[in-house]
């Protein structure tokens, strides 16, 4: 069976990954140039979409982003560089005509920063919007899972970034897939709070992916970090209809990673492939 595309990809034009901030290891063309290596078909770059700034200790980012750290300890991402993204775009179809290459961003917290979106570019012109929940709310400040973790317990940690999945749909429809649901996750603190059992948290896990399901959008199979059949699993039980594939790549060797295990374990549950590489599996 053939790869689908891989629909969540960072290039210099995400803030986190290029720009001056960093050497820009992941380039749009070297990604390109991967892609037509491994086979992939086709690829979206879904560049950072962020406007609200966010606590952080240093200890928790890269090195070269400690200069967007304000001195109230606030890191404030720059706007995203809508112009030469598109252009980087159009030279990258000139230069790879035999690879589909899509334009996307990854959009975090769409439910609070949908005017600021408005602002600096037309979603509706982008071929994949995907929308993420990376920080929440705590009193006049947003945290990310690092931040929060080191606040409050990690059991209200997952709870609360579980709790507020639903009020990230039914707060705004500027996004068609939801992306790595167990973000929180990937930052447990595991020498303090000893292994992640997801069964603790299945209620909140359902109910967020129920919330997902019933405004009619897709799941991300997110395969940056570790696979989580019972996400999958839970995700058919409650009712999703519809998954993409996401590498969450942030650097071209990155791209496309497990995603012929993913493939094969969405597939048990009942999922299968569109007639285009860029479609969502459905069942």
């Amino acid at each position: 069976m053939s790869l689908p595309a891989d629909t969540h990809v960072h290039s210099e034009w995400s803030w986190d990954t290029g720009g001056p901030y960093s050497s820009a290891a992941g380039t749009m063309e070297r990604t390109c140039e991967r892609a037509v290596q491994i086979g992939l078909p086709a690829v979206v770059f879904t560049e950072h979409l962020d406007f609200s700034a966010w606590q952080v200790d240093t200890r928790d980012i890269a090195e070269h982003l400690t200069v967007l750290v304000g001195s109230d300890g606030t890191l404030q991402p720059p706007p995203m560089d809508v112009v030469g993204y598109l252009d980087c775009i159009d030279r990258c179809r000139r230069r790879f005509p035999g690879l589909q290459i899509l334009t996307g961003v990854e959009f975090g917290q769409p439910h609070r920063d949908g005017e600021a979106a408005k602002e600096l570019l037309d979603l509706s012109e982008l071929d994949r919007v995907n929308g993420s929940l990376h920080t929440l709310q705590v009193g006049e400040q947003q945290y990310e899972p690092p931040g929060l973790y080191r606040l409050w317990p990690a059991d209200k940690v997952m709870w609360e970034y579980l709790a507020e999945v639903p009020r990230m749909m039914a707060g705004s429809d500027a996004f068609e897939v939801f992306t790595h649901i167990d973000y929180a996750v990937r930052y447990w603190p595991t020498g303090e709070a000893g292994p992640f059992d997801p069964k603790r948290f299945e209620e909140g896990f359902r109910r967020a992916m129920r919330s997902v399901a019933d405004s009619g959008r897709a799941l991300e199979m997110n395969v940056g970090s570790k696979l989580r059949p019972w996400i999958i699993e839970w995700w058919t039980a409650e009712g999703g209809r519809a998954i993409s594939f996401g590498s969450d790549a942030h650097e071209p060797d990155w791209l496309a990673g497990n995603f012929p295990e993913a493939m094969a374990m969405v597939e048990h549950y009942g999922f299968h492939p569109g007639h285009r590489p860029i479609d969502y599996w459905t069942r």
